[in-house]
């Protein structure tokens, strides 16, 4: 039912960059976002006597996203603003090769929605590509650290800024851009590698060919999406404000020559202000990477009344479904549903609770033939468009940094499971009216976020079977699991917590085999690495994103951070801010 083999996943969806040799050039591990490594000399059996090898001190603070990339003998670390950007020599004992510590406007802090974070850093031809805060997109000499080409991708004046990491893409490298709180009109963007030509840009909202969609041949669930599909679905020019920014993880198979991502929500938080679906915000779309022309997209949340932003993941894997080899993409989604469509045709097969928490929506409609085909059967007790302005919805779950946020989970072809942080999660919800004005925030909701009744743990770390839509094991965690996900070929799956603990569980059974308390908080990404004969595990650890970023930022008021600050007010008592990468090893014999 699910033969995959890592030969397979290798040579099938970017070969170059899939940590052949225990290298990491792409901050997705792989171009499939499945962050598995074919490393295994660390296994169930020896995980238990991991060691710190060594550490960095990054010499900044805030929330510590992404993680290290490794080519040939050179780590490259990054940080959060000023996203400065080190190369260590790992055959001496990690010396300092160059530093880049880009100028940027400390303004842009600002306007950045929900901490300064940055998720990383991606390699290719001899060069490190990176998009600052500021939105500025950079190329570097990776064995410099030479500038050698940089252009402004958006204007943090309007509220436009990144915390992305990008993808190199054939000779492309493909940026995104966030801004949605402040009701900036996002687009995906494709810059030349050599030159950082611009080579084509396809915004979320808006006409036809401005978005790069085809009416008569792209579709959506299997039918085309016909002229003005997003600008039928605003009222007047709200479009132009429309949110949909692209700001997590792109994925990407050669073989069909489309790049994968998510848009966000749309803008502003209060429904009541923009009736309609709100094309094509909170979608999956998936373009030719050459062209930039959509070849299907599909809207998860039609009408987001709860600022579900659609941009976690796409994992893209080959396995049997009824008897049959299929290309398929998986997407954990912050509105708390596991989707499995064919990434070729954009079917949708699978769409299923990953958090039982759930209420905001009944179910999926997965009956092709019905008109409601991929819209969700929404719940109108936790719809806070049904309520209006200025009234207070109460126990809508999941609570807006979703189910699972941008933490990315992973994919094993051994057991054929995928590793999913989540994070338990209610809230209550209030609009409100706003008028947009550029540069300042477009938000239109109050809100507080709270476990669960009956519960006070906010996470837990989860196996899901996308074919099924069933969650294999669980493990509970007192605070929201906001590390990414790693499985090896050892048969280990590692993740990290907010407490600071890098923790390693059996990739079958979810069994705790090594846990190692770190000095702040981790909301970075698990990697691994082979250099001199040895696997090294690294993670960055240093609290904040949007569940840490009242330590991360200093703030008290339970209500600042969108309400992050109450729902998170006890993670004070088990860590603090820091920004340090940490790496293992077992002993040497």
């Amino acid at each position: 039912m699910r033969s995959m083999t890592l030969a397979t996943l290798l040579l099938g969806l970017g070969s170059a960059f899939a940590g052949e040799g225990g290298r990491v050039a792409l901050p997705t591990v792989d171009y499939a976002n499945t962050r598995y490594s074919g490393l295994d000399r660390i296994t169930r059996e020896n995980v238990g006597r991991l060691k710190v090898a060594w550490t960095y001190s990054t010499g900044v603070l805030r929330g510590h996203e992404g993680a290290p990339l490794v080519v040939g003998h050179i780590m490259y670390v990054h940080t959060p603003f000023p996203n400065t950007v080190t190369a260590l020599d790992l055959d001496r004992d990690g010396k300092i090769l160059w530093r880049y510590a880009p100028r940027q406007d400390a303004a842009v802090v600002a306007v950045m929605c929900c901490d300064t974070v940055h998720r990383g850093l991606a390699y290719k031809d001899g060069r490190i590509f990176l998009q600052l805060a500021d939105t500025t997109v950079v190329a570097l000499e990776a064995e410099t650290g030479r500038v050698l080409w940089s252009v402004r991708n958006g204007d943090p004046a309007r509220g436009e800024t990144n915390t992305a990491a990008v993808m190199p893409v054939r000779d492309a490298v493909i940026v995104g851009l966030s801004g949605g709180e402040y009701g900036a009109r996002c687009h995906v963007t494709a810059y030349d590698q050599a030159t950082g030509r611009q080579l084509w840009r396809a915004y979320a909202t808006g006409p036809d060919a401005e978005m790069l969609v085809d009416p008569a041949k792209t579709t959506e669930l299997g039918r085309p999406v016909g002229p003005d599909s997003s600008l039928k679905s605003w009222e007047g020019e709200q479009w132009k404000t429309g949110g949909g920014c692209a700001w997590g993880w792109f994925s990407y198979d050669p073989d069909l020559n489309l790049v994968y991502y998510g848009t966000g929500n749309p803008s502003t938080w209060n429904p009541v202000q923009r009736p309609g679906d709100n094309r094509w915000a909170m979608a999956i779309v998936a373009r030719d990477a050459t062209t930039g022309v959509a070849r299907w997209v599909y809207q998860m949340t039609p009408h987001d009344q709860w600022d579900y932003d659609g941009v976690n993941e796409m994992i893209l894997t080959d396995q049997e479904v009824g008897g049959r080899k299929r290309r398929l993409l998986t997407h954990f989604d912050r509105n708390g549903f596991g989707y499995t469509l064919d990434r070729e045709t954009g079917a949708l097969l699978v769409a299923q609770k990953f958090d039982p928490s759930v209420n905001w929506a009944k179910r999926i409609e997965l009956d092709p033939a019905s008109p409601a085909y991929g819209r969700p059967v929404v719940d109108e007790r936790y719809a806070p468009g049904t309520t209006g302005e200025d009234e207070t919805v109460t126990g809508i779950c999941p609570g807006a940094l979703g189910a699972k946020n941008q933490q990315p989970a992973a994919y094993s072809p051994a057991t054929g499971l995928f590793y999913v942080p989540t994070n338990h999660m209610c809230m209550d919800y209030e609009p409100f009216h706003v008028t947009y004005t550029p540069g300042q925030p477009y938000v239109g909701a109050t809100l507080a976020l709270h476990p669960p009744p009956g519960t006070d743990r906010t996470g837990a770390f989860i196996a899901w079977d996308n074919l099924s839509g069933r969650i294999k094991w669980s493990i509970p965690e007192p605070f929201s699991v906001w590390s990414g996900a790693l499985a090896t070929a050892g048969g280990v799956v590692f993740y990290g917590t907010l407490e600071g603990y890098l923790k390693a569980v059996d990739a079958g059974t979810g069994r705790e085999l090594y846990r190692f308390k770190t000095p702040s908080g981790i909301v970075g990404n698990v990697t691994t690495y082979m250099h001199g004969g040895r696997q090294y595990v690294a993670v960055l650890s240093g609290i904040g994103g949007w569940a840490g970023i009242g330590l991360a930022a200093g703030l008290t008021d339970p209500a600042e951070g969108s309400g992050a600050v109450g729902g998170y007010a006890a993670l004070s008592q088990y860590t603090a801010a820091g920004g340090q990468l940490t790496v293992f090893a077992l002993p040497e014999p």
